[in-house]
């Protein structure tokens, strides 16, 4: 048994000291070479997958300002509708005060003034969508 184990140290040492023997200069170039190769493809892949992810990563942000712009336009639009209603439900009730075709008038007016205050927005929320 202690022959065995003797043996056994013995094969491992002449192992080890045989992985410590020098190369020569040509075969450490070419190792050196193969090296920086499989360095440098290595780096060209992690760039291509980098950029890879950064592109999609770049349109998911693309998308998501899209509908942030979308939601701001559609917001405009409801809140210069919501102004523009309030605006006209004023002038309908300052019209009460006429009458006859002075109060008509004053009534076309009003409706005139939100119709145009509703194209506006319309056409401010569709120029503000991507």
């Amino acid at each position: 048994m202690r022959t065995l184990i003797t043996s056994a140290v013995a094969a491992t040492f002449m192992l080890i000291g045989g992985c410590n023997n020098a190369k020569s200069p040509d075969t450490v170039a070419k190792d050196v070479a193969a090296a920086e190769q499989k360095a440098a493809a290595e780096v060209a892949n992690s760039e291509k997958d980098a950029s890879k992810d950064i592109g999609k990563a770049a349109d998911k942000v693309d998308d998501k300002l899209a509908d942030l712009n979308n939601t701001a336009a559609k917001d405009a639009y409801n809140l210069a509708v919501a102004k523009a209603d309030g605006s006209r439900k004023v002038a309908l009730a300052n019209c009460l005060s006429a009458s006859g075709d002075a109060q008509k008038a004053c009534k076309d007016q009003a409706d005139a003034d939100y119709n145009a205050a509703v194209a506006d927005a319309k056409a401010a929320a569709q120029s503000e969508k991507k």
